[in-house]
């Protein structure tokens, strides 16, 4: 975990790049015509905004001071259609650029959740999910407001500021020069500040994801946390994990507490220089009053979008940092989907599975093996039983038969053709598996037994569940198969659970069935309803059984007895207690378990 966070922040360091903008605006191609319409009403307001000064320098210099009060109706009425115009432009720029956020939220969300599916198990194993979870939702949420608030403003603010200096330059050339005089000021504190807040930033982003993991860990062991009586120990770890992002963000408002204040500053003297100077040309009749008038308002308007596109500029510097991680994640490999779709329509039901000299790690730098050089053959319709102790490599063979992980060394074969070269979504259409622990989605009974298949009605759904004997307490519950299931399927019990994945197994028609200690948490009283089950589920299937309880296997075609990744004994039940090796001893305690 600790090498992932340090590549996080290594990530999080890249300075700011087009490159990166450049990927983040492609998402606004699919929108061309709100983006169109959004430019357009940003000029629209930009210029309306800024036309009151100038008609106040025109009302006074023509009108006021000649004394033409018909003339000055006109400027007051022009004044107000001026202000008409600014509102009812900024009424479509708001609509036009929160509709057009919204939807760029939406793909880049769909474009992660997709990409989340299709990743390969690996990524999960060693990637937290309180890190995904932030990816998701908090880094998007930075780049909603980016699209949403950033890109606009920033553009608003431009063509504002572009507005006032047109108009400042219209009315005068020089007091306008004045004016752009504590510009550079300006811009080197904004990069300065702004950097300095920036990476607080970004270590207050890092600090989040850590934060997030450490939460979404002691949430989820919730029950062990309370069973070692570990709250206080576990809040003083919380409070050693916050402080830093506590005090990152502290930092992060010390600098953007300098900052707005200093620019007021800078603002107020540069109305000082205008006063000053627009004064003087005033007594000296160098310039007419109005135009004094006029800066006077434009000064007070000169600064503000100079600091609200210095405040923007955090804010894209903070979609930057969020976008790193999001692109990141977009750019990280997906599962290989293997070999083109095959027609297999005409072809006779298989199921045959083979292993030749099949060697996995987990991780490629590793020197352990988790398998070394398995070899067997099970053909279509028989039954294989994997025995061993914890760790020896059962569930990893059913993880490479279904392709999760890839081999580094030897053959994986399905029905005579290599795993690699199976399309992997119908690789695994031809697989149902039953494992120990049962997850159940937020739905209902039905939805998790067809998990969404069209093709699987409320009939077929309704006779597996009676094949496997879990008709019965679901037709106790008052809604029947419409009964909400909570996630994860916390208000049922660990047996009913059991006996729901049996009936989706049996419900999708596989080729190939894993029972993956599918017994050990169901009581003796279940476990007799649903072995009549699973021999219904067995038959004219490939099977492939992972148990402790080894009665559950001795009818079994062929047993493969694992020790640290390697096959030590293989054959029938009756022919490895002939052997009296490795599985004898097991069958023996077993036995000898089971009597006391």
């Amino acid at each position: 975990m600790s090498s992932e966070l340090n590549k996080e922040e290594e990530v999080q360091q890249r300075p700011f790049h087009l490159g990166l903008t450049m990927q983040l605006l492609s998402y606004l191609k699919p929108h061309r015509g709100r983006v169109i319409l959004a430019f357009a009403t940003i000029v629209l307001a930009a210029v309306s905004s800024q036309a009151g000064p100038w008609l106040t320098q025109v009302a006074v210099d023509e009108h006021i001071v000649n004394g033409d009060w018909e003339g000055l109706k006109w400027m007051i009425v022009a004044f107000f259609v001026s202000v008409a115009v600014q509102y009812v432009a900024q009424y479509a720029q708001t609509m036009v650029t929160g509709m057009m956020g919204q939807h760029v939220m939406y793909d880049i969300r769909r474009d992660i959740f997709a990409h989340l599916q299709r990743l390969p198990l690996s990524y999960f194993d060693r990637t937290p999910l309180g890190r995904i979870m932030t990816r998701s939702t908090n880094d998007v949420d930075a780049l909603n407001e980016f699209f949403s608030e950033g890109v606009v403003s920033v553009f608003m603010d431009l063509f504002t500021l572009f507005a006032i200096l047109g108009f400042m330059a219209y009315i005068d050339l020089q007091l306008t020069l004045i004016c752009c005089s504590v510009i550079p000021v300006i811009a080197m504190t904004t990069f300065y500040l702004q950097g300095l807040a920036m990476k607080a930033y970004r270590e207050l982003r890092v600090r989040l994801a850590r934060l997030n993991s450490y939460l979404q860990e002691n949430i989820t062991g919730m029950e062990v946390v309370q069973l070692f009586n570990r709250q206080l120990r576990n809040l003083r770890d919380f409070d050693d994990e916050h402080l830093p992002y506590r005090r990152a963000e502290d930092r992060e408002i010390h600098f953007y507490a300098i900052f707005f204040p200093f620019t007021e500053f800078i603002g107020t003297f540069g109305m000082a220089l205008v006063i000053w100077y627009g004064a003087g040309a005033v007594i000296e009749s160098r310039v007419e009053l109005g135009v004094l008038v006029a800066f006077l308002q434009y000064i007070r308007r000169f600064f503000r979008p100079i600091m609200d596109i210095s405040d923007r500029y955090a804010l894209l510097q903070s979609a930057m940092a969020a976008s790193e991680r999001i692109f990141e994640l977009l750019a990280t490999p997906l599962e290989p989907e293997g070999g083109p779709h095959r027609d297999t329509t005409s072809e006779a039901r298989g199921g045959t599975i083979e292993f030749r000299d099949v060697s996995f790690k987990y991780d490629e730098t590793a020197e352990d093996w988790i398998l070394k050089n398995v070899s067997f053959k099970l053909e279509a319709g028989q039954s294989l039983a994997l025995v061993g102790a914890t760790g020896s490599g059962k569930t990893t063979i059913v993880s490479l038969i279904c392709r999760f992980y890839d081999i580094q060394q030897g053959e994986i074969l399905v029905d005579g053709l290599n795993v690699r070269e199976w399309h992997v979504e119908e690789l695994r259409q031809r697989i149902s598996i039953v494992q120990q622990d049962v997850f159940l989605f937020s739905g209902n009974i039905g939805d998790n037994i067809r998990l969404g298949e069209t093709a699987i009605g409320e009939a077929e759904v309704e006779q597996a569940a009676r094949y496997v004997n879990a008709a019965p307490f679901v037709e106790r519950l008052p809604e029947g198969y419409e009964h909400a299931v909570t996630e994860g399927g916390s208000t049922l019990s660990a047996g009913q659970r059991q006996l729901l994945s049996f009936a989706r197994a049996l419900a999708f028609d596989p080729e190939i069935l894993v029972l993956d200690e599918a017994t050990s948490s169901i009581d003796t009283e279940t476990e007799q309803l649903i072995q009549d089950a699973i021999a219904k589920l067995m038959h004219d299937r490939t099977s492939i059984v992972i148990a402790h309880r080894l009665s559950t296997i001795c009818s079994a075609d062929q047993i493969l007895v694992l020790h640290r990744g390697e096959v030590r004994e293989r054959g029938r039940h009756e022919e490895l207690l002939r052997q009296d090796g490795i599985y004898a001893r097991l069958h023996r305690l077993n036995y000898s378990g089971s009597q006391s």
